[in-house]
């Protein structure tokens, strides 16, 4: 029987103890070091463990513990490129929190420096493990629908959550809400695909949210709604809409992907509806029936985040993909090509144009 995985946690604010009260749950895992400079992080995030753990304040501190397997990085965006550039020193497996980095810039640095890693760098792209984003993925692998040529994903959620000091409510620390939020769905649409993004068209504002809220005369400057448009290389098509203003919605993504057979389309209950279960749909042009199967996550997973369930299906894989000594299923360089989309989108609204993603140093 292999060893526990001890995972020690650089950041306990929101995301950092998602992954806690995910880790609780799998016997092969224990979380048994946490850094945070916030006493009131550290707090919530000691009382989600019963195990004796190490404690720091300082993450250059957490690093130097040989007892740790595996660091998950979940500080806030604007901290990750020195944070990880001294997580790369550890040789340790990390899992590096969504989006890697707020600048494709720095995400290229990192991409450099950890070329000849000899341990896992995983970038943490939840929504890859939804549930019933899961069987739609295995369906479209199955070539049930045909060859593709389109896709699109819709997500109506709540604003952005409290963080530790509101960081979250500005570019400049976020990378923008198309980096931030929607570098989930831009790594969806690669992984889908099978294709790199040519070119990028957004449209986008700030029209409800946060607009009365003031730090130090600085007014939050996040879009809070917007639609892309994305061509790929293969000739399909994708779109995302994307609304932070509209929390009362039964669904909180809806994805259709459609192929020249069919089109199979599924969503992942908003957790204010109460439902644990998604309906996957196959319609195919040649039948007048459609395949339907209901996809369930249990419930006490369900209960350990805001993601589905996916955090821990994420961190099942994370745990194989290090004892197996495997390539990690989302590498350093799908979390900068989601960085890049997301920082062309944001360009795009704000010089209202198409912008062409040759104009990234990809």
């Amino acid at each position: 029987m292999k060893t526990k995985i001890k995972y020690g946690i650089v950041g306990s604010g929101l995301m950092g103890c998602e992954h806690i009260s995910n880790i609780n749950l799998i016997d092969s895992a224990e979380v048994v070091a946490i850094s945070d400079s916030n006493e009131n992080s550290i707090k919530k995030a000691k009382n989600l463990i019963s195990n004796d753990i190490k404690i720091y304040s300082n993450n250059n501190e957490i690093f130097k513990n040989n007892e740790v397997d595996a660091f998950i990085i979940s500080t806030p965006n604007f901290t990750h490129h020195d944070i990880i550039k001294e997580a790369l020193k550890t040789k340790k497996h990390l899992l590096i929190e969504k989006p890697l980095c707020t600048k494709l810039e720095d995400c290229l640095e990192i991409k450099k420096l950890s070329t000849s890693y000899p341990s896992v760098i995983w970038v943490a792209m939840e929504y890859r493990y939804m549930p019933p984003v899961q069987k739609m993925i295995q369906e479209i692998d199955s070539n049930k629908i045909g060859r593709l040529k389109m896709l699109s994903i819709r997500e109506h959620r709540f604003p952005f959550l409290k963080k530790v000091d509101d960081w979250n409510r500005f570019q400049i620390n976020t990378g923008g809400t198309l980096v931030e939020k929607c570098c989930h769905f831009f790594d969806l649409m690669r992984l889908i695909t099978n294709s790199e993004v040519t070119q990028v068209y957004a449209s986008g504002d700030q029209s409800v949210n946060h607009l009365n809220e003031n730090y130090n005369g600085k007014v939050p400057d996040i879009l809070d709604n917007a639609f892309v448009i994305l061509d790929f290389k293969n000739g399909i098509r994708s779109s995302l809409e994307l609304c932070m203003f509209a929390e009362n919605s039964e669904m909180q993504e809806e994805l259709c992907v459609v192929g020249d057979k069919g089109k199979i389309e599924t969503g992942v209950p908003a957790d204010a509806s109460g439902k644990n279960s998604s309906e996957v749909r196959i319609g195919l042009r040649n039948s007048k029936n459609a395949i339907k199967e209901l996809v369930e996550v249990d419930k006490k997973i369900l209960s350990a985040g805001q993601h589905h369930g996916s955090t821990y299906y994420q961190h099942l894989e994370f745990i194989k993909t290090i004892n197996n000594n495997l390539k990690p299923q989302v590498s350093i360089n799908d979390g900068l090509h989601a960085v890049a989309i997301g920082e062309a989108a944001e360009k795009s609204i704000k010089e209202n144009r198409v912008v062409k993603m040759s104009e990234f140093n990809l």
